[in-house]
């Protein structure tokens, strides 16, 4: 790989011409190196899958960035785009840190690296028929409560903006 530092022909110059590639580095210098070869390249099924995976979700951060003002909010004054937000809220989805039922009050603690926009309660009997189910309402960034009318085990799942689902268990 050649560096060319002060070139006049070839500053600024990035792309590829026939089978060199010309690339632009930070402190200002330009890359050249041959063109890589992937003709041979055999992908194994999991590589298949996350590269499936990752066109949902581009997809769904192409959309997301700009749709949802929360992405922009989060990404501002970082070095990220709303883009690279809404990509990261995709590949993770919330987290379940707590359930806990008190005196007919289900309190969960719960939180998601972006936000976690609804949070969905079963209470159900030890057959695991539903006795009673409903969203639970917000009491702070990460507690969310459910009045419950029952006892029972509970089933709680947590969604993001993305759309990605958590389930925990009491």
């Amino acid at each position: 790989m050649a560096k060319v530092n002060k070139d006049a022909i070839v500053r600024g110059l990035s792309g590829s011409i026939g089978d060199l590639v010309f690339r632009q580095m930070p402190d200002g210098s330009t890359r050249v190196s041959r063109k890589p070869d992937f003709s041979h390249r055999v992908f194994s099924q999991e590589q298949k899958n996350h590269q499936s995976r990752f066109q949902q979700a581009a997809a769904y951060a192409r959309e997301a960035a700009k749709t949802q003002p929360i992405y922009a909010e989060l990404a501002r004054g970082t070095a990220k785009s709303a883009y690279n937000v809404a990509l990261s809220d995709w590949f993770h989805p919330p987290v379940i840190h707590s359930i806990e039922q008190k005196g007919g009050v289900i309190r969960v603690e719960a939180n998601d690296n972006v936000l976690v926009t609804k949070v969905w309660i079963k209470v159900m009997d030890e057959d695991g028929k539903v006795l009673e189910e409903g969203e639970a309402g917000q009491a702070n960034a990460e507690r969310w409560e459910y009045r419950s009318s029952t006892e029972g085990s509970i089933e709680v799942t947590a969604q993001d903006l993305a759309g990605n689902q958590t389930k925990a268990v009491l």
